[in-house]
């Protein structure tokens, strides 16, 4: 499903009853909607949402700002960035995809750069909020959930040729962000790797986001003044966006939850599953 809001295209899809709590499901750098697993978005629907999840500009089947070109990263990394767009825009598209389905607000959920995004949705649009989830990410302070030089590494590393590296490149990074304390699941990273090349390939995109990231202000003291029930979730072991970033992000919202789990990196294990949708349930039926 599309729909236009914020002046793009927002291809969407949802799960469960209209009637139930909604929810939005913001993913991560250079993420689809699709690595919102089926199933998990299914345990969240059984519990009493409506789940929406959804591709962010610039990635999967919404808008790409293609006319922008492609990102400098070195000169952003650098103190230098020209960016196409910032997070705040990101969330702006969020904030206009809740007007376009008619829902006047929602608990809004966000994994790493998708946590930052649902953060400025909830500063920019704070009545669109009913309460904030905030997965594997940070505040945007300067030494607060810095990346391992190992993950950093994979993260940068150069953007595949053809399908086939493209899935051996999903399984290599993986390999280094996942988590050290759940068994890697070949299988679904493949499967996932070869739906989102054949969905959508553009790394260009995900430059764009990258540097949306770099060039975003820390939103530190924008977080300090929110009055919304805010739950944090986080790794221990998340070599990308260390764990700092969760407890820093705890910190700044006044009254938010912290659950870190033991042996869990930058990723979402399916063993944990239970875990993540019995917290979320039990902050939006407060």
């Amino acid at each position: 499903m599309r729909a236009t809001a914020n002046g793009i295209g927002i291809e969407y899809d949802t799960f469960g009853d209209p009637d139930g709590r909604p929810l939005l499901l913001i993913m991560g750098l250079g993420s689809q909607m699709i690595a919102w697993d089926e199933e998990f978005c299914g345990l969240l629907a059984a519990a009493g949402h409506y789940v929406i999840r959804y591709d962010n500009r610039d990635a999967g089947l919404s808008t790409h700002l293609d006319d922008a070109g492609v990102s400098d990263l070195v000169a952003a990394f650098a103190g230098n960035p020209d960016p196409a767009y910032l997070l705040g825009d990101l969330a702006d598209d969020a904030a206009g995809l809740l007007e376009a389905l008619g829902l006047p607000a929602a608990h809004v959920v966000g994994a790493s750069m998708g946590g930052m995004i649902a953060q400025e949705v909830a500063i920019r649009h704070p009545s669109r909020v009913l309460s904030l989830v905030s997965i594997m990410s940070r505040t945007g302070a300067k030494g607060v959930g810095e990346p391992t030089q190992a993950a950093l590494g994979a993260l940068m590393s150069p953007p595949p040729s053809g399908r086939d590296e493209a899935i051996q490149r999903a399984l290599s990074v993986w390999s280094i962000i996942g988590s050290p304390g759940y068994p890697m699941n070949v299988d679904r990273i493949t499967t996932l790797a070869q739906r989102a090349y054949d969905r959508d390939h553009n790394p260009a995109g995900a430059n764009r986001q990258l540097v949306a990231i770099v060039a975003s202000p820390d939103r530190t003291a924008a977080l300090r003044e929110l009055d919304v029930p805010t739950l944090v979730i986080h790794g221990e072991d998340d070599p990308l966006i260390q764990v700092s970033g969760g407890t820093a992000t705890a910190d700044a919202v006044p009254g938010a939850k912290l659950l870190l789990f033991p042996g869990m990196g930058h990723d979402l294990p399916r063993d944990l599953w239970p875990d993540f949708v019995a917290a979320i349930t039990e902050l939006t039926t407060r």
